[in-house]
């Protein structure tokens, strides 16, 4: 493959989808192909069993249900989406990837990490991100704006124990994996963030 992977990461309220659009518009102007795509979701199928994971009236779906749920929304996701634009030299943009999954599921609801590990290896067949940006932000910062939006998921709902334990985990990811994994400093201004943001991608895209 000869484009370049980049995933966004971050917990509740951390403000993605502002940065999202900063690096949509960024890219762009350079003259690449950017595909802009979400996890759980990017295609009809995985979008569906999002709603089924984040919004569905489902209390007494457990967490490897969960799980499995959101590992086969990402293997529709890289075999229609991720995999084919890679292909064709373009840019993928993604909010949220695997990462998440080790950090809710496995930091979050408890499940082993070598359970989602099986499942990245037959999921993934070797596809990883190039880049991940990860935007930490204190707990109640994140809940505060995120409940702001007026807009909450099952994540959102979920206690600030919960919470703390996918921060914790996703920065355990960021210092296993410090090659690909920037930490940015989201409690600061969104132009701030941008900043920093934008220096990360002059360092990975011509």
């Amino acid at each position: 493959m000869s484009g370049l992977f980049i995933t966004l990461e971050g917990g509740e309220g951390a403000g993605k989808s502002t940065q999202l659009d900063h690096i949509r518009s960024w890219l762009a102007a350079r003259g690449r192909e950017v595909v802009v795509t979400r996890e759980p979701g990017g295609t009809v199928l995985s979008e569906l069993l999002r709603d089924l994971v984040l919004h569905g009236d489902h209390p007494e779906m457990s967490p490897h249900t969960e799980l499995l749920l959101i590992f086969a929304a990402r293997a529709q996701h890289i075999d229609e989406v991720i995999r084919p634009a890679l292909e064709r030299d373009a840019i993928v943009l993604c909010d949220r990837f695997t990462d998440a999954s080790y950090a809710y599921q496995g930091g979050g609801r408890g499940l082993p990490v070598e359970h989602i590990g099986a499942l990245e290896k037959v999921v993934h067949r070797g596809l990883q991100p190039d880049v991940t940006v990860l935007l930490d932000l204190p707990v109640q910062e994140g809940l505060r704006r995120a409940r702001g939006r007026g807009s909450e998921d099952r994540f959102e709902n979920e206690s600030e124990a919960f919470l703390q334990r996918v921060r914790d985990a996703y920065l355990s990811r960021a210092r296993a994996f410090p090659g690909r994994f920037t930490v940015i400093d989201a409690s600061l201004e969104r132009d701030a963030v941008w900043g920093q943001i934008r220096a990360v991608l002059e360092r990975h895209v011509p």
